[in-house]
């Protein structure tokens, strides 16, 4: 959530920031701003609610030269969306123009402080208190912008990326992060900001993951300086950033969402390269090689994650459990690091994230570890904080996720446990050799069959239709496809705003049944499995209550065809790799409900794509 972009150097920044800005949508955001330092050596501070869009028409008229600037998109806190609590903010002086992702918990006391000593506040926002903090240290110590911020942030209590400008001098922007993510790309001349790589890959593919307590100076004509708050100096890592411009943009694509959902077959090959071998019979990880004995000898697996990588964490656990025979919790990290869990030096946790970033997760993994857990990360953006975090992990390699509602990623998630319970299974000699061979065969074979449940799209489109005014939905699921129901249920609330609740079929009768009427969409995963028969008597109920049942089954099913309102036929495939299959026929449900809507398939309202604050 919220967007920081930052630019010095010789070109004009403004058409830079504005372009940084439009990457870093899909993190979600009500308001916009952009501060620049002109060539009269002024500071110029534009901002907007709503769109960038809105924040380009509102400078169509004003000031927008200078080769130095900071640009933001907030999602709101602390104060109501609106262009006077939108970053970025101005000093007391107007000498200095800050922005921040994060929040400052102690902001009140801070607050308080300052008025007591006179200043002033123009906002509602915990990030002008940081800003009036810095200016008052800077002028009361008589100090350089760099000792101000560090000293100002020795008293800040919370999280923050933050980037600052002073129009005393227009060469340099001092950026810091505690917990939120900040990268730092170096050109030729030039220095780039952002709060991931996606607005810097255009111009530079050398970066800097600051780290957990950097602050760094970015000054023109100068290599780029990062320090502590103690003022010790750093040595940064310049890394080369694995992205290109083609995995940010549409491709023609109504939605990124969309197009996410496509690429998927793509993506789970490249997340099975180089891991699966069928011909060898084997599948590698090299986390299992490093740390084999540590993660043999785990008594316990305690998964945590939040929103969709909750549901790939509970796919996760029936196929941990049923190849390597130990057993395994699904936690959902906030309410994880807030009980005083149980955990031990023989517990190993996995932390499924997608962004890398996802602030209750990143905390859970520092409890687990503070209580000698070894930790196992699996996330999507590679140099993120919680592979930093952890002791070992696997990347998902899937591509940069733009559409808010995580589609390529799930199942990347899902790709990645699955190998890790076959690897880990074969290490410890307690899988049964014919299933390890099946599944790995089985599973080279998924995107294949991944495009084939692509070709139900316009058919899907056309269902989609019938079902745009449903007030609510209710999936159901068995075994395996529980957790895909819940998906499923997810995906629909997140970005057409209907009500929908995932359960497991057999809970029906527990009380959900009450609310089935001729009303009511239901979606049955009712694939050839282990329950069959028993999902297909909960369909029956559901008809004998005249609900409208939307079917997924096996190719060649003849029995519910006859008893639902519409079926979606899937290739076969093995129980444990059915979610893989059956979640690309909910998300394209999802998707085309909420475009016959209206709705903002990329950027649903109230949504942030990584949710680095609580």
């Amino acid at each position: 959530m919220c967007g920081i972009v930052g630019y010095i150097g010789k070109r004009e920044a403004y058409p830079i920031l504005i372009k940084g800005l439009k990457r870093l949508e899909y993190r979600g955001y009500d308001s916009a701003g952009v501060a620049l330092i002109n060539h009269a050596d002024g500071l110029n501070v534009y901002k907007t609610k709503g769109k960038v869009s809105n924040l380009e028409d509102y400078c169509c008229e004003k000031d927008i030269t200078g080769s130095v600037g900071i640009a933001h998109t907030r999602w709101a806190t602390h104060g109501e969306p609106s262009s006077l609590n939108a970053h970025p903010h101005y000093s007391t002086s107007h000498n200095l123009a800050i922005i921040h992702n994060g929040i400052i918990e102690n902001y009140a006391d801070l607050k308080a402080n300052l008025i007591s000593k006179g200043v002033t506040f123009r906002s509602d926002t915990d990030t002008e208190v940081l800003v009036q903090l810095v200016e008052y240290i800077k002028n009361k110590k008589n100090v350089d912008l760099l000792t101000a911020t560090q000293l100002a942030l020795g008293e800040v209590i919370g999280a923050y990326a933050i980037a600052i400008l002073d129009k005393k001098d227009p060469t340099q922007i001092i950026a810091a992060r505690k917990q939120s993510p900040l990268v730092v790309g170096i050109g030729e001349d030039e220095f780039f900001l952002g709060s991931d790589a996606s607005p810097i890959v255009e111009y530079t593919d050398k970066v800097v993951y600051l780290e957990d307590g950097n602050i760094a100076v970015i000054k023109l004509g100068h290599e780029l300086e990062v320090f502590d708050i103690a003022n010790v100096r750093l040595n940064p890592e310049i890394k080369t950033v694995d992205l290109n411009l083609g995995q940010i943009e549409k491709d023609g694509y109504a939605h990124f969402m969309l197009k996410e959902i496509f690429e998927q077959p793509k993506c789970l090959k490249n997340c099975m390269s180089g891991r699966v071998n069928v011909e060898a019979n084997r599948v590698v990880l090299s986390a299992v090689i490093d740390y084999k004995e540590r993660l043999m000898n785990a008594q316990r697996v305690i998964i945590v994650a939040c929103g969709t990588s909750w549901h790939a964490g509970l796919i996760g656990k029936q196929i941990i459990e049923n190849l390597c025979r130990i057993p395994v919790e699904v936690e959902y990290a906030s309410e994880f690091r807030y009980r005083n869990p149980v955990v031990s030096e023989k517990d190993v946790v996995i932390a499924i994230s997608q962004s890398g970033e996802t602030a209750d997760t990143l905390a859970a993994v520092e409890l687990a570890k503070s209580k000698g857990a070894f930790i196992y990360g699996i996330c999507n953006a590679i140099g993120s904080s919680i592979p930093r975090a952890t002791h070992t992990g696997s990347y998902i390699h899937v591509g940069p996720e733009i559409g808010v509602a995580s589609t390529k990623a799930f199942t990347g998630q899902v790709t990645v446990l699955t190998m890790l319970a076959l690897a880990l299974g074969k290490e410890k000699g307690v899988v049964d050799e014919k299933e390890y061979h099946d599944i790995v065969t089985e599973l080279s074979l998924i995107p294949k069959k991944m495009e084939e449940v692509l070709k139900l799209n316009d058919r899907i489109a056309t269902l989609s239709k019938v079902f745009t005014y449903a007030r609510n939905f209710l999936y159901l699921g068995r075994g395996f496809s529980y957790p895909v129901a819940l998906e499923g249920a997810l995906k629909l609330k997140e970005i057409s705003y209907i009500h929908a609740e995932g359960y497991p079929a057999a809970e029906m009768k527990h009380g959900p049944i009450a609310l089935i009427d001729s009303d009511m969409p239901v979606v049955v995963i009712a694939t050839h499995n282990t329950m069959y028969e028993k999902v297909l008597s909960n369909i029956q109920e559901i008809k004998a209550r005249k609900g409208k049942v939307i079917a997924l089954v096996s190719e060649g099913d003849e029995t519910i065809s006859n008893i639902a309102d519409e079926v979606l036929e899937m290739p076969n495939t093995l129980e444990c790799l059915e979610p893989l299959i059956a979640t690309i026929p909910l998300q394209l449900l999802a998707y085309h409900v909420a475009v016959c809507k209206g709705k903002n398939v990329d950027q649903p309202r109230n949504l942030a794509k990584s949710v680095t604050v609580e």
